[in-house]
């Protein structure tokens, strides 16, 4: 089962400092018919505008992932730590029984970044964060597993069954993507458009796969994300 999603028909916000697309109900974006799919409850394309910011804020029993796009992100916590990130590189925060953090873009460049909450496999966990910089090298023309649970070997793991790959592949490039039995997917066009399985992805756009191998062609330059996952 495939199911592209328009990322014209997503919900959004705009402010002075913030412009949001809502991949599933968030703020004041609601749809109860896209809460959440499977075990993924969050995916917000954010674009930050300089010397701006979440100020500190708390969250709990979610696992987070920050995916930053373009321009750096400074993340700080009550757990003392402060971190830049920018292009490529993931921040993770298992927010467990509590915590408070701030983001905020202190560069001179618009940010843009994909923040992704995941639903953890039980509540209470004890509150962590970490992060993980790559290189292009890595995703370049070839997957990059970014995230997994806590027996994947991604650099990256949460406390849940799911599997982050990132893949940045040339015009005129194909690759696949396999999917096992009683597995699903969300996948998010991050730039450029490819085509899937005889479907066309834009930028921004997203699909939902549900036991079904893929077969992907760009048709421009892209940068894809793929979150794999158990079938709800």
């Amino acid at each position: 089962m495939l199911r592209k999603i328009d990322h014209k028909k997503m919900g959004s916000s705009e402010s002075r400092w913030l412009k949001s697309l809502f991949h599933f109900s968030f703020a004041n974006y609601h749809n109860p018919n896209n809460i959440n799919f499977g075990v993924l409850r969050v995916v917000n394309d954010d674009l930050v505008s300089a010397d701006t910011g979440f100020d500190m804020h708390p969250h709990r029993d979610m696992e987070i992932i920050t995916y930053v796009l373009d321009g750096e992100l400074t993340h700080e916590d009550n757990m003392g730590n402060r971190n830049t990130i920018s292009r490529g590189h993931v921040q993770y925060m298992s927010a467990g029984t509590g915590i408070y953090h701030s983001e905020h873009n202190l560069g001179k460049d618009v940010l843009r970044l994909l923040q992704i909450w995941i639903f953890p496999d039980k509540k209470d966990h004890k509150p962590n964060y970490g992060d993980f910089r790559t290189d292009e090298k890595d995703r370049k023309n070839k997957w990059f597993h970014m995230v997994s649970a806590k027996n994947g070997e991604a650099p990256i793991q949460i406390n849940q069954d799911t599997n982050f790959y990132v893949i940045e592949l040339d015009k005129d490039k194909e690759t696949e993507f396999l999917m096992g039995s009683d597995r699903q997917a969300y996948i998010v066009q991050i730039e450029g458009s490819s085509e899937i399985n005889d479907v066309n992805l834009i930028e921004r756009d997203a699909m939902e796969v549900v036991e079904e191998n893929l077969k992907i062609k760009a048709l421009e330059n892209i940068h894809l994300l793929v979150i794999e996952m158990k079938k709800a």
